[in-house]
């Protein structure tokens, strides 16, 4: 799922994120009390959605009741000048969470590709992934005392005067690789993660390490998840995965031999595919999730093979 301007699911929405105006509290005061400030409310990192499977959009009085009910609250940033803000109602029952916002259910972001407009799931998605954090820091981890919340929501500091520590929102950056056989032959590896069902394949990913350039990452994980040395690698783009906290960074490699060995833990097999293969996989709606830079590395090594899914 990708929107005009080339950008994946996620990233890219309608929000200027106003940085400059975290630390301002006077104007943040005044942003949440404006009638025409918008507040998406979320319940236990899941959107709170509509009967329509919209998600709920308030402003005015049932805004201005919903922050101060929030246990956190996170300037998001403005749109065409209007304050956004996200509220995360999750100290409430999930029947209150609905009834205080007039929605209908609680739903994964995740749940919704395909309905949302990818701007209002990279609203959505940047809410959760920082509430996530907010929940995760509550406590310093120098010192063991309680943190609270600065700056619109993007830092939590220490309440120990003798440590004061800072903390701020943190990313995992992941890399996802698509490898292509050697010598130019037609054919790329996906492998079956364990916990996937039978016939569930993807392509290869995984955390990148302190230490690690991107393209470290990318052969180290190549060779532990199976075996194979890679080169030519290509960067292909790159994807917000809030959930809670990824950053994944795409590749294509060329793999140096087309030789396999899985670990038989955190993968159960790899196998080389055919574009005739993944073509079947594609109208079977098996290429990938929809909201995923996996499908776009595996739709565009189609395309690159002259054979479009």
């Amino acid at each position: 799922m990708r929107i005009d301007d080339g950008v994946f699911a996620y990233g890219g929405g309608w929000l200027d994120r106003a940085g400059a105006l975290r630390a301002d509290s006077e104007r943040l005061a005044a942003l949440r009390a404006d009638e025409r400030t918008r507040v998406l409310p979320l319940w236990n990192d899941r959107c709170l959605v509509t009967a329509e499977h919209v998600p709920v959009r308030l402003t005015g009085v049932a805004a201005t009741r919903v922050l101060v009910a929030a246990a956190e609250t996170v300037f998001l940033g403005l749109d065409g000048g209007v304050a956004v803000f996200g509220a995360d109602l999750t100290r409430h029952s999930e029947a209150d969470a609905l009834a205080l916002t007039g929605a209908v259910s609680a739903v994964d972001v995740r749940k919704l590709a395909g309905r949302l407009d990818p701007a209002e799931a990279a609203a959505q998605a940047y809410a959760r992934g920082l509430f996530h954090w907010h929940r995760q820091q509550r406590w310093c981890g120098s010192c063991g005392a309680p943190t609270t919340a600065r700056d619109g929501g993007h830092v939590r500091v220490c309440s120990a005067p003798e440590c004061g520590r800072l903390f701020f929102p943190r990313i995992e950056p992941a890399v996802i690789v698509l490898v292509q056989a050697p010598d130019g032959a037609a054919r790329c590896l996906l492998a079956r993660h364990a916990g996937a069902s039978e016939g569930s394949y993807s392509t290869l990913a995984g955390f990148v390490e302190v230490g690690e350039s991107l393209e470290d990452a990318v052969r180290r994980e190549i060779a532990e998840e199976v075996g194979v040395e890679v080169t030519d690698l290509e960067y292909q783009g790159s994807q917000a995965w809030p959930f809670p906290a990824g950053l994944m960074v795409a590749f294509r490699a060329t793999a140096l031999s087309e030789e396999v060995k899985v670990d038989g833990v955190e993968l159960l097999e790899a196998r080389w595919f055919t574009p005739d293969e993944l073509r079947a996989r594609a109208a079977a709606g098996r290429l990938g999730r929809i909201d995923s830079i996996d499908r776009h590395l595996l739709g565009s090594w189609l395309a690159a093979t002259g054979q479009p899914a």
